[in-house]
């Protein structure tokens, strides 16, 4: 059993601390290709990511499959692989689900007499379906917006 009060011992295997890796040789291709490119706005970079597109060219692929970026664009070899978006998407996709159910729940409250297990009923999987439905469109436009800015690598702990 992992005590977690002992200090490691130096034949403990793990992950090498963040510190000691550097920047990847990928992340550094990356920022040298964002270096010399002209970018769109970011309103157009958030609705070609928004539709799945390549927020640099707009003709590329987005996705490899549900929610996984492909490497680089097929069109423009934009680094889409190395933008990180990680919790940004599923937390504006709760923030803004959250809000149109709040709303409906207390519009249809106010405006009906149904009961508490039916209004679980019809907007449990209403949420469900609005968050599924909205997690693609806001991931694309969050790749748009951190490509703009130039976020990408790895994140390193106690930079931000």
């Amino acid at each position: 059993m992992l005590n977690l009060d002992e200090p490691r011992r130096q034949d403990d295997q793990g992950p090498p601390a963040y510190e000691d890796r550097g920047a990847s040789a990928g992340d550094d291709a990356a920022r040298a290709w964002l270096t010399l490119q002209t970018l769109p706005k970011l309103p157009l970079m958030m609705t070609r990511g928004g539709i799945g597109r390549c927020p640099v060219c707009g003709e590329g692929r987005l996705y490899a499959g549900y929610l996984r970026v492909v490497e680089r664009c097929a069109s423009c070899s934009a680094p889409l692989g190395a933008v990180r978006a990680d919790d940004a998407p599923p937390y504006f996709t709760i923030f803004i689900t959250a809000h149109l159910i709040i709303a409906l729940v207390v519009v249809t409250g106010q405006r009906t007499s149904l009961p508490v297990w039916s209004m679980i009923a019809f907007f449990l999987p209403l949420t469900v379906v609005i968050a599924m439905l909205l997690l693609r469109p806001v991931k694309g436009a969050t790749v748009g917006v951190m490509l703009k800015l130039g976020l990408i690598g790895e994140h390193r702990e106690g930079t931000g």
